[in-house]
This record gives C-alpha cells, sequence and structure tokens, in this order.
C-alpha cells in the first residue's frame, strides 16, 4: 500500500513516516521546499497549498493520504484577515488535494483536524464527543471546520473515503512553542503560580495520535467518520506540571496562588487568552474512537512526558 504524508519534515510527519516504514508501507512525502528527510521515502517540494497546488505527480499510484499540512493556529496573528488566509491553506488547499486525489484513484483521505472543530472549552466532565454539534470560535477552528465539511460533501459525491481526526495539543519529543516553554520552565526551577489550578484538560501524546491515525489507514469501520483522541487521562494544569517535574527528575515549583486571582490579573494585563490555557477546561470523550475502531491509546501520559524531557536534555 502506498501513502503519501503531507506535511513531512512537521513535528507529527516525520514521526508518522518513520513508523509507516516499519510497517513496510510504501511512503512518499510532500513538503514546501524540498528536503531530506529519510533516504527510503520520495519527497516532493509542492510549495505553497492553496486552490491551484499541483499535486497530481505526488499523487501517482497513492491508496491513501494522510493529511496533515496545514496553517496552524499562532497567537497574535499579524495577517490583516486571518480567516482568509487560513481558508486558503486549510479549506481551499485542503479541497484541492482531495479533488486531485479522487482523480488519482485514491481509495481513502485521512483529515487530521482540531479539536477546536467543537469549541474553546467545555465545563469539567462534560467532555467534547465527535456526535456534538460543531462550534468553531477561532479563525483556524473555522477553516478546520469547513475543510472537514467539503471533504465530507466530496465523500458522499465520489465515494472518496474520508477520516476525519480532532486532536487536542499534541505534545511529544521536539515539540514546540508554548508545551516545550513549560518544560523548560519546570526544568530551570521557575517558580510558577500555577499551584492551585483545578481545571481538566486532554492532551495527546504524538505516539498515541500516530497510532490512530495507523489505525484509520485500512479499518474498514473509520471511513467516513469523525474520531476525537487523547490519551485517555484528563490533568489539571497543577497535576500537568507535577508529572512534567517528574519525568524531568526536579522538584516543582508551585506556588499555591487562587485560580481566580490569576483569571483577574490575566485580564487586567489582557492576558485573558493565557489564562484560558492554564485555567479552563478542554476535556474530550474518545468512547467512539475506542469502540468503532477498537483503538486504545499505546502509551500514558507519563510516558509521552518522559519523552519531551528525553528530548530536552538531549
Amino acid at each position: 500500500m502506498s501513502i503519501l504524508v503531507t506535511g513531512a519534515n512537521g513535528f507529527v510527519g516525520q514521526l508518522l513516516i518513520r513508523d509507516l516504514l516499519k510497517r513496510q508501507y510504501d511512503v512518499v512525502g510532500a513538503l514546501r521546499s524540498q528536503g531530506d528527510i529519510h533516504a527510503d521515502v520520495k519527497m516532493f517540494a509542492i510549495g505553497d497549498i492553496n486552490a491551484t497546488t499541483d499535486w497530481s505527480v505526488a499523487l501517482d499510484a497513492i491508496d491513501v493520504v494522510v493529511h496533515l499540512a496545514a496553517r496552524v493556529h499562532v497567537m497574535n496573528d499579524s495577517a490583516s484577515d486571518p480567516l482568509a488566509e487560513f481558508r486558503r491553506v486549510n479549506v481551499d488547499g485542503t479541497l484541492n488535494l482531495a479533488r486531485h486525489a479522487v482523480k488519482a484513484g485514491v481509495r481513502r483521505f485521512i483529515f487530521v483536524s482540531s479539536i477546536k472543530v467543537n469549541g474553546e472549552l467545555t465545563q469539567v466532565d462534560k467532555p467534547f464527543a465527535a456526535s456534538d454539534i460543531p462550534c468553531p470560535q477561532d479563525a483556524y477552528g473555522i477553516s478546520k471546520y469547513e475543510a472537514e465539511q467539503g471533504l465530507l460533501k466530496l465523500a458522499k459525491e465520489t465515494g472518496l473515503e474520508v477520516v476525519i481526526i480532532r486532536p487536542p495539543l499534541i505534545y511529544g519529543g521536539g515539540v514546540k512553542a508554548n508545551f516545550a516553554s513549560m518544560m523548560k520552565a519546570v526544568k530551570r526551577g521557575f517558580p510558577l503560580p500555577l499551584g492551585a489550578i483545578n481545571n481538566k484538560r486532554s492532551f495527546v501524546y504524538v505516539g498515541n495520535l500516530i497510532s490512530l491515525i495507523l489505525k484509520c489507514i485500512d479499518h474498514p469501520s473509520a471511513a467516513n467518520q469523525v474520531f476525537l483522541v487523547s490519551d485517555g487521562h484528563d490533568l489539571s494544569t497543577t497535576e500537568l506540571l507535577k508529572v512534567c517535574a517528574q519525568s524531568l527528575d526536579v522538584s516543582p515549583r508551585l506556588l499555591p496562588v487562587p485560580q481566580r486571582l490569576l483569571e483577574v490579573a490575566a485580564k487586567i494585563l489582557g492576558k485573558e487568552n493565557l489564562a484560558q490555557r492554564l485555567c479552563g477546561n478542554l476535556q474530550v470523550d474518545i468512547t467512539k474512537t475506542r469502540q468503532l475502531l477498537d483503538w486504545e491509546p499505546q502509551f500514558t501520559v507519563e510516558d509521552g512526558l518522559k519523552d519531551v524531557a528525553v528530548a530536552l536534555q538531549s
């Protein structure tokens, strides 16, 4: 079986390709500009992803597409019209790829979307489910939702099998951005005013996300379904930081500042989004994923954070 992975040089893409090769799949990678990923993978530099990208050569003899490439969510987006920019890549670019895939005879199209399609926050112990009515609230979430809808419509019209996966925050060895910054702060022993946060959040270790993608490649029940994914164990921010410290073999320095005080201070400083990520709840229900696909997370949160810790120390 031949599989095209877009975003081949990304955090998830590189690890996915490694595991696909271990399972003896024929792998083709697509990335914006030419680069070396793996000697056993044919790579195509496809340039910018938009409505006019030519995928015909990269899709030759491909059975399954795993579409990871996207314009990702960023804080303080500087684009004059962020929604238009997200739509150009995440909607127009995705649907253009899917139409090319149909013409090339591709059987299945796996789209890694985002839990932001469901929304931004949940109430404690009332997690998002795959069957919930979508409620995206930012430009990134809206673009992912519109791409999902376009793909499912194309599936009905053409017979292309579409699989949609909505992960929450993805972490693992080599992760960048806020998660890496948090781990570094814990490692350096910085005192953090996050010792009294009682929220619940779902995360997904990259190894667990990849194991689900692998399951969706050929599982007959995955066709034209939406799946949520997580590690299956939710943590408060305080609990997460304690497990981070344990994985780094350091003592956490967490100050028990009341959560409400943190939220008020963040509002005064114009940091409501930061407070939402640190104090808000975002849980996902993976019951459908478990039951329909007979899938279970392969790694624990402790496994995943240990992987991050090892990467930080190397």
